[in-house]
């Protein structure tokens, strides 16, 4: 019997009637598997949960870990191959697993089943390495476990998802898997593939809001395996108890399936073309879109993966983690959505597996999604409240939790050992201190190679007893040039100290060390480069600094020469004459020498220079000092290059050392203004003195400086910042 053309039926509200009890679920439990799909629906460009074209895909690494340790070690991906953590098993490959090996079993065991087994220790930090290693005999009394490896290679997997989809969302679920909206990128595809879709017609009766003609047939050969519409009556297996329990694994899954047919096995859809849909067609083209991205990240990467493809976060993670695996395909179309979900127990659905999920159960007397859709929505709050709608929608297949990248920035950062010999003397404590130290040193660095402005506002170290609640102990961590296990052990140390005690016995038996950053940050550029102004001075900025010690009158004797030998004239379109230009100069370098550095360059004409001001008091142009001057006046940035600022770096290097300047000519201006402000109060004396009203930068202002100390008259007062408006605000007219 042919089914009704669901493209061109008026679309149908939810239905309003419900049922109780154990009575049976009708097909208007899922009565929005065929929206009404319009031009307006296609041309939007407001793409949002609800879109009746959206595609998600869940793509999962095949065992991953033990995958990564294949590719690290270049093994044959056919040899049986688990990693050890300790005395227990985190990852068994496929091949091992046809021996029947699982996470359950021990080293002893698995060895026992596969004579041929290659087991390998998950790397681990010690003390006295910067790094973690592959050490031999690796001890839990003594080193930390190490993840850092399968960070790294699941970044690279994130990196080519998003490299391969430029138009889609890409969200990092796990280490080891990610969900992909493909939305936006099959939409473009739709339109380049049909042209006649991009306008609409102009006897559609209803304009943007009339619904798209019928779609072409499609060909699902190759595209992966696709969900019958009607499936055997054989339940689908699905994830051991909830996702919960792999992302605590590290995100590896279960050890206990079966391997998976080729994806040339594909399920054959081909009796359903007659009833196909515009969102099959998207279905279609997202899959081959994943397709090759999975073979692109087989190729360069050596990871195989598989993938499920439907209209919704949910109903993609439930395919990907039980449907054919291991580097399989799977095409979930909104036809088979009713039939393959009815017979999946509940309790095996996200955040179903608990509490809830065995309160409904014995509430019910219900044990799959089927009998549970006999409950109505009334009932259901009635009894589990008003949020229970989630379960309600959840098990009809509705889920509207959107596909969201989440930040590359992390706020908190941690390192924790969970000791297996608790720590009872205070001494005991730096050992463990200095392990996650250099786990922090690392991932810290790691970071801010992708992202040089990063850092931590505070380090924090917490230590427990069992599974009572932490006691913890914060202090700020001050910005460094660079990030080591020394710098860091140094703080963790003296917070231990602080939190436990320098000696005797600890307050309790320590059985979990943790230390971390939290309040990780961007920081602005002049934070990230603030070492520019700070780099030691070499001797010829030190003789230089010795001509202009008579500038002591009026500044602090601490206080470093700011302007340099390479000042120039102003440009001429601002000078009045060259002759007023040079008597103003040189009357200002009589009354201080500071301005007898200044140069007045006739041989050349400056024209316009964006690090540079002309004093509209005495004709001086005053520069920024330029990177060729070693010393503190070189913009130096904070991961310590040297060099010029404009010594052929980077476009966003270029950026940073540009607002640098921008910070730097700014307090120069305010620091000649304040010259200039200090010798007329010197000159009039204190009686009848003008005020001297000083514009405040219109750059951003510099961080505030230390009281000065010393000083001669009213000009020796606390220096602000540029915003203040300079030591004028310390003087008022009497």
């Amino acid at each position: 019997m042919s089914a009704p053309n669901h493209e061109t039926q008026p679309y149908k509200p939810p239905s309003k009637s419900f049922w109780k009890g154990k009575a049976k679920a009708v097909t208007d439990d899922f009565d929005d598997l065929f929206p009404r799909i319009t031009y307006r629906h296609l041309h939007s460009t407001t793409l949002g949960v609800r879109d009746p074209l959206r595609v998600v895909a869940l793509c999962d690494s095949d065992a991953f870990y033990a995958a990564c340790e294949r590719v690290r070690l270049d093994l044959d991906p056919a040899l049986p191959l688990v990693v050890q953590q300790w005395e227990a098993l985190i990852a068994v490959n496929y091949p091992a697993r046809a021996f029947g090996i699982s996470r359950m079993d021990n080293v002893r065991d698995a060895r026992k089943r596969c004579p041929a087994l290659r087991v390998v220790h998950v790397a681990t930090y010690k003390e006295g390495e910067p790094e973690p290693g592959y050490w031999p005999d690796p001890d839990t009394r003594t080193h930390k476990v190490s993840l850092d490896h399968y960070r790294r290679e699941s970044m690279k997997i994130i990196q080519m998802f998003k490299d391969g989809l430029p138009g889609g969302e890409v969200e990092k679920a796990s280490i080891d898997e990610a969900f992909i909206d493909f939305t936006r990128p099959v939409r473009e595809e739709m339109l380049r593939r049909y042209p006649y879709l991009a306008t609409v017609p102009p006897d559609a009766p209803e304009g943007l809001d009339s619904p798209l003609p019928p779609p072409p047939p499609i060909s699902w050969g190759g595209l992966g395996s696709v969900v019958p519409v009607d499936p055997p009556k054989d339940p689908p297996t699905t994830e051991s108890d909830g996702e919960v329990a792999k992302e605590e694994q590290g995100g590896e899954e279960p050890a206990d399936e079966v391997g998976a047919e080729d994806e040339d096995q594909h399920s054959s859809a081909e009796e359903d073309d007659e009833h196909v849909t515009w969102h099959d067609v998207a279905l279609s083209i997202a899959a081959e879109f994943m397709l090759r991205i999975r073979e692109d990240i087989r190729d360069k990467l050596g990871y195989t993966t598989s993938a499920g493809l439907a209209r919704n976060k949910f109903l993609a993670k439930v395919l990907t983690a039980s449907y054919k695996k291991p580097m399989s395909q799977t095409i979930l179309r909104n036809a088979a959505i009713p039939n393959y979900l009815r017979p999946m127990p509940f309790q095996k659905i996200r955040f179903l597996g608990g509490k809830l999920g065995k309160a409904l159960a014995e509430e019910y007397d219900v044990s799959t999604v089927g009998d549970l859709l006999t409950i109505d929505l009334e009932e259901m709050q009635r009894k589990f409240g008003e949020e229970s709608i989630w379960v309600y929608e959840i098990l009809r297949g509705i889920d509207r939790t959107e596909v969201k990248e989440k930040s590359v920035v992390n706020k908190s950062m941690m390192a924790s050992k969970n000791l297996a010999t608790p720590v009872t003397k205070a001494t005991d404590g730096h050992h463990w201190v200095r392990v996650l130290a250099a786990e922090l040193a690392l991932r810290l660095n790691e970071a801010r190679d992708n992202n040089p402005a990063l850092w931590p506002k505070t380090i924090v170290l917490h230590v427990r007893k069992g599974y009572d609640t932490s006691k913890s102990k914060q202090t700020p961590f001050p910005f460094t040039k660079s990030v080591t296990v020394d710098a860091i052990a140094s703080f963790g140390n003296k917070l231990w100290d602080e939190l436990v005690g320098t000696r005797g016995s600890t307050p309790f038996k320590i059985t979990n060390v943790s230390l971390g950053f939290s309040g990780i940050g961007i920081m602005e550029a002049g934070q990230r480069t603030i070492e520019g102004f700070l780099t030691a001075r070499n001797a010829s900025d030190d003789q230089q600094s010795l001509a202009v010690t008579a500038s002591d009158a009026v500044r602090s004797p601490a206080k470093r020469p700011r302007l340099s030998s390479d000042h120039e004239e102003r440009p001429a379109s601002r000078a009045k004459d060259s002759s007023s230009s040079r008597s103003a100069a040189a009357a200002a370098a009589a009354t201080n020498p500071l301005n007898a550095s200044v140069k007045q360059d006739h041989s050349r004409a400056p024209g316009s220079d964006r690090w540079a001001f002309v004093c509209d008091k005495c004709g001086a142009v005053i520069r920024v000092p330029n990177g060729e001057r070693g010393g503190s006046d070189a913009a130096v940035d904070a991961r310590g290059s040297s060099g010029t600022v404009d010594g052929g770096a980077g476009g966003e290097e270029r950026m940073l050392d540009d607002a640098i300047r921008e910070e730097m000519l700014a307090a120069l201006r305010l620091e000649h203004a304040d010259f200039h402000f200090a010798q007329e109060l010197a000159a009039v004396g204190d009686v009848g003195a003008p005020k001297r009203v000083i514009r405040p930068s219109e750059r951003p202002t510099v961080p505030t400086a230390k009281k000065r100390k010393g000083g001669q008259g009213a000009g020796a007062k606390t220096k602000a910042t540029a915003g203040d408006g300079g030591i004028a605000r310390f003087f008022s007219k009497r």
